[in-house]
């Protein structure tokens, strides 16, 4: 499953907001995050949030263990999921 976490404050709502339009992506809060997820890869168009850059750069808090961000430009920002070695293989 692909994560993004991004800080619940009322800058990075429009971030979640725009995630939470796609019918793949879930939006929950843990704790003060807004988690936002899905089986596949998740896309934000940033002109859609309308973030300034300053805000839209800053908004990534992490993403999880199997997730990784494939592009955060002025664009979009991208977090695909990734295969993970099997429990107790060498890495």
């Amino acid at each position: 499953m692909t994560a993004l976490y991004v800080l619940d404050v009322p800058e990075n709502s429009p971030l979640a907001t725009v995630a939470a339009r796609d019918p793949e992506v879930r939006v929950d809060r843990i704790g003060p995050y807004f988690a936002i997820t899905a089986d596949g890869p998740i896309v934000v168009d940033r002109r859609a949030t309308g973030c300034r850059h300053a805000v839209w750069y800053s908004a990534v808090a992490g993403v999880a263990r199997d997730s990784r961000i494939v592009q955060h430009d002025k664009d979009a920002l991208r977090v695909e999921p990734v295969a993970l070695p099997p429990a107790g293989a060498p890495s």
